[in-house]
């Protein structure tokens, strides 16, 4: 059975987690907006976060006026793989690493042998 969970207390609870994250850790995210979409654009429940941005590591002329990079986590994708909301919570904390980690330049190969994958 799927977790359910509506927009404004799954977005309470992303807050929550973004605020438990280490401090070095999101000091660094210079210009990045998190946002919560219920799923992705294919519609598919494959994908639980997205970092939508150029990385750190692949920047090169980066300053005034650029749009911000993106950090989306899938609400749908996330509830559909829970059953508690503990599981959620850990799932949350997950993938904004991941993503963050996407942000700070680490690729799915080096996040997968740290771990995080």
């Amino acid at each position: 059975m799927m977790l359910e969970l509506d927009a404004a207390e799954f977005e309470r609870l992303v807050v929550d987690e973004l605020d438990l994250l280490p401090d070095d850790m999101v000091d660094g995210l210079d210009n990045v907006i998190f946002v919560v979409e219920d799923r992705p654009e294919d519609g598919t429940l494959d994908i639980l976060g997205l970092y939508d941005g150029v990385a750190l590591t692949e920047r090169g002329q980066y300053g005034f006026g650029e749009m911000p990079d993106r950090i989306v986590l899938y609400r749908e994708s996330l509830l559909a793989i829970c059953t508690s909301l503990d599981d959620l919570h850990d799932e949350v904390h997950i993938t904004l690493v991941h993503e963050i980690a996407h942000f700070f330049g680490l690729d799915d190969d080096r996040l997968h042998e740290l771990g995080w994958g």
